[in-house]
C-alpha cells in the first residue's frame, strides 16, 4: 500500500491534487486544510497517504500532517462514515476544534459541518471520545505530541487494516502485542499478526 508520496504538484483543486512522482501522476483526494498547505503548482509536495481499497476502486487520500491522517483514519472507523464524509468533516472543521468537539460531545458544533446530520454527529462523538484522548488538541504540527506507544499503535493498526483485517480485531491484537512489551514497528506488527492467527 502507498503510505506517502513526494513529488511535484502537477494539478491542484480544492478537493484533490495530482502529484507527479517520476513521471507518474497520482490523483489524491484531500481536505481543504491540506489544499491550503501544499503550495502552488510545480512546488515540491510531500503527503501522508491513506490507501482505500474497494472491490471496484483503489483511492488515495492525502494529508499534510500526521494529525489529519490520524483523524481521518479514526473517522472512517465510525459506523456510517466513509472516506468522502471523513474528508468533508476535516474540510469543515480544524483538527484541534474537531478533537475538542468530540471530547465535549458538542453535537451542535459537529452538525454545522456540511453533510453531517445529528445522528452521524452523535456517532462520531460517542465512538471517538475514548480514541482521541491521547491526541493533543492544540497541536497542528506534523509531529503530534502523543505517547510513543499510541503513535506505534496507530501505525500498526493502519498496517493491519491495509492487510485486510477488520478494525476491532486489529485493535485488540495490537493492544495485546503492546502489553507483551513495547518494541519497534516490525516487532509489534509481527506479534499482532501472531495474536490474530492464534
Amino acid at each position: 500500500m502507498i503510505a506517502a508520496l513526494r513529488g511535484a504538484l502537477a494539478d491542484k483543486q480544492p478537493d484533490r491534487v495530482v502529484i507527479d512522482v517520476g513521471g507518474v501522476g497520482y490523483d489524491v483526494q484531500i481536505p481543504l486544510s491540506t489544499y491550503y498547505a501544499v503550495g502552488d503548482r510545480g512546488a515540491e509536495v510531500a503527503l501522508r497517504i491513506h490507501t482505500h481499497v474497494r472491490e471496484e476502486a483503489l483511492s488515495l487520500f492525502g494529508f499534510a500532517t500526521r494529525l489529519e491522517l490520524h483523524l481521518f483514519e479514526r473517522l472512517i472507523g465510525v459506523n456510517g462514515v466513509g472516506p468522502r464524509l471523513a474528508l468533508a468533516v476535516l474540510s469543515g472543521i480544524e483538527p484541534p476544534a474537531l478533537i475538542q468537539a468530540v471530547r465535549t460531545a458538542d453535537v451542535a458544533r459537529l452538525t454545522r459541518i456540511p453533510g453531517v446530520g445529528r445522528k452521524t454527529a452523535e456517532r462520531i462523538a460517542l465512538e471517538l471520545k475514548d480514541k482521541l484522548q491521547a491526541v493533543a488538541p492544540d497541536d497542528e504540527a506534523d509531529d503530534v505530541e502523543r505517547p510513543v506507544d499510541d503513535d506505534l499503535r496507530g501505525d500498526v493498526i493502519s498496517a493491519l487494516l491495509n492487510l485486510g483485517y477488520n478494525r476491532p480485531p486489529a485493535e485488540r491484537a495490537v493492544s495485546a502485542a503492546l502489553e507483551r512489551g513495547p518494541g519497534d514497528f516490525d516487532a509489534t506488527l509481527r506479534q499482532a499478526l501472531r495474536e490474530l492467527a492464534g
